[in-house]
């Protein structure tokens, strides 16, 4: 265990198996969830449960080997909803083109974490800018949740209304919803699986929307292109992404995942003080590089963007300094490859839920933006407000970015625009231009 540093970073391998189980257990549900949310695409949910499960396990274990940090990885939420209902069904975008474009903007992503763009980009853009596109993107998908679960509906006289609470579907949704708020108001770690089992097995015994208990809990899995993981592993189609049709897509997961990894890197990093030793920057840099690799090689497996996830808080706070904890994560997503007919068997509005409730968490970021300049209101009210509004992250983008660069022109505080901000802000008129002649 002496490769991993064990005593130097002042751990041991109790505490790093022990934190390690922790981190598994508060992200198991991206498993099922993932696979729901992508399935909704068209693509197979047997290959996706795979997919998910092993790109995790090996995202995590190249990190706990290459840089030796706590941080665990997996499929993006926020990023597969994006891909599922606003490129896929929205759009018409075939799931292997969208594939396509996650893998160049992953492509990209990694060949920029070998420089310091990322850095440079981030410390360009305002943080209540920042706050702000965090709390629109959980607006956004706490709207799809919603919208899954049968709560908000189409309403051609109002464009949306309010679901039949008469439906046992909606009511179960309801039920679930409240399960996962129960769980964490007790500040269970791994509250989203304890209440997605829990939801289930009361759907499975009272036979709620016809769920039933799965006939068996353990399989081999399934890598064929027979229902397998090869259906969707190098299935991506990056050759009809290569055009400016596709650019606005293309910036939406190249972007989002820029705010995202560093924000979640540096968060979980800073609980723990891991990037604050004299190898801090070093073991900073090789996570942000694992990040981009993981989220390249996701598409290729067949999944959405691939990135840390904030869950590996939980570990961090159990103790976990080093990468051996996220070994153990890994290898436990490994296992759960072995259990397809149990996630399967989990009704939708068990999981739906997990949606809105990740959204309130990420909307909760609204809390630090200063609303009382004017450039900064105007922008992140436009930016939280036209994501579920349009279906579009792109869109919120867009308009948030623009609005600060006209209020800051009409305010004559020309000191405020930095290059980055007018790079971004040229990209997204770019987005609105191209919008325009589709």
């Amino acid at each position: 265990m002496d490769f991993f540093k064990l005593k130097e970073n002042q751990s041991n391998v109790k505490t790093e198996i022990i934190a390690g189980i922790t981190t598994f257990l508060t992200m198991l549900y991206i498993i099922p969830v993932n696979a729901n949310i992508m399935s909704s695409a068209g693509m197979p949910f047997d290959a996706l449960i795979c997919a998910t499960a092993l790109i995790t396990a090996l995202a995590c274990i190249f990190n706990a080997f290459y840089a030796n940090t706590p941080i665990a990885m997996s499929v993006g939420m926020g990023m597969n909803a994006y891909f599922a209902f606003s490129v896929c069904l929205a759009l018409n975008v075939p799931w292997q083109s969208a594939l396509g474009a996650v893998f160049v903007s992953g492509f990209i992503f990694l060949l920029l974490a070998l420089t310091k763009f990322r850095l440079w980009i981030i410390k360009s853009i305002p943080t209540d800018l920042r706050y702000a596109i965090c709390a629109g993107i959980g607006t956004f998908i706490a709207f799809l949740g919603l919208q899954q679960m049968g709560i908000v509906i189409k309403n051609d006289a109002v464009l949306v209304g309010l679901g039949d609470f008469k439906d046992s579907g909606v009511l179960f949704g309801i039920f679930s919803l409240i399960l996962i708020l129960f769980f964490r108001s007790l500040n269970l770690k791994g509250a989203f699986i304890i209440a997605i089992f829990s939801a289930s097995i009361i759907a499975w015994v009272f036979n709620i929307n016809n769920a039933s208990l799965p006939s068996e809990i353990f399989s081999l899995p399934n890598f064929s292109k027979n229902g397998g993981l090869g259906e969707i592993f190098l299935a991506l189609d990056i050759k009809s992404v290569l055009n400016l049709a596709f650019l606005p897509i293309i910036l939406t997961f190249f972007i989002t995942q820029l705010f995202d990894s560093i924000g979640t890197i540096t968060s979980v990093g800073a609980r723990g003080g891991i990037f604050e030793s004299k190898n801090g920057e070093k073991k900073l840099s090789k996570t942000l590089l694992s990040d981009a690799t993981a989220s390249t090689c996701g598409a290729l497996m067949g999944t959405s963007t691939v990135t840390a996830f904030i869950e590996s808080s939980t570990g961090v706070e159990s103790g976990a300094r080093t990468g051996l904890s996220i070994f153990v994560v890994g290898f436990c997503f490994l296992l759960s490859l072995f259990f397809l007919p149990l996630f399967k068997a989990i009704p939708a509005n068990a999981i739906y839920p997990v949606l809105v409730v990740v959204g309130i968490l990420m909307f909760d970021e609204v809390k630090h933006i200063n609303f009382k300049d004017s450039s900064i209101s105007v922008s992140a009210f436009f930016t939280i407000i036209m994501m579920p509004l349009t279906y579009s992250i792109t869109t919120g983008f867009a308009f948030g970015f623009m609005g600060y660069l006209i209020m800051k022109i009409l305010k004559r505080e020309f000191k405020d625009l930095n290059a980055g901000i007018l790079i971004i802000s040229l990209i997204c008129l770019a987005v609105f231009i191209l919008q325009f002649f589709n």
